[in-house]
């Protein structure tokens, strides 16, 4: 990315593309096969996935036929150069942020097709300044684990919200 403009890798959208189902962003990933992962999650439930730069891997052609993801290029993926992009194009969505420290559970949320699922780093999640000022879901767990890996999360959440937005799926 140049850092001046968010861009689709694909292309933009054709007028015949079915509307997503969700928007999955990625907020800062840090670990390419997590991001590969969720990719291949929008794909099978017809979603969008967004990310936001900086990130710490290459997304490049070369990096991502290296990781074995010959399904990437049918991703419908979006690059924001930074928060603010994002946070612009995300301005009068309904965006749920997803984070350990979350104050209501995932499964108290409304779902609707467009929502917009934010995940954080893997390594430290979504600033808590964020968090604090937007509010978050948050995925119950009992016993020593913090949380779950960022994939695993997302699949999770994303999978309940396809409950009410394609219900005949279920």
């Amino acid at each position: 990315m140049d850092g001046t403009e968010t861009r689709w890798v694909a292309g933009p959208p054709l007028p015949t593309d079915p509307p997503p189902s969700l928007h999955i962003a990625l907020y800062h990933p840090e670990i390419p096969q997590n991001t590969g992962n969720i990719g291949r999650l929008c794909l099978g439930i017809g979603a969008v996935l967004h990310v936001v730069h900086p990130i710490s891997f290459q997304m490049d052609e070369k990096a991502v036929r290296r990781a074995g993801l010959d399904y990437w290029r049918h991703v419908r993926l979006i690059e924001h150069p930074d928060e603010a992009h994002f946070w612009a194009w995300a301005e009068g969505r309904r965006t749920h942020l997803l984070s350990s420290h979350g104050d209501r559970p995932y499964t108290r949320a409304t779902w609707q097709r467009g929502d917009v699922i934010v995940l954080g780093q893997e390594t430290v999640g979504l600033p808590r300044a964020l968090v604090e000022a937007r509010g978050a879901l948050t995925i119950p767990m009992g016993g020593p684990t913090r949380s779950l890996n960022v994939a695993n999360a997302a699949a999770v959440v994303a999978y309940h919200a396809m409950t009410s937005i394609e219900p005949t799926w279920f």
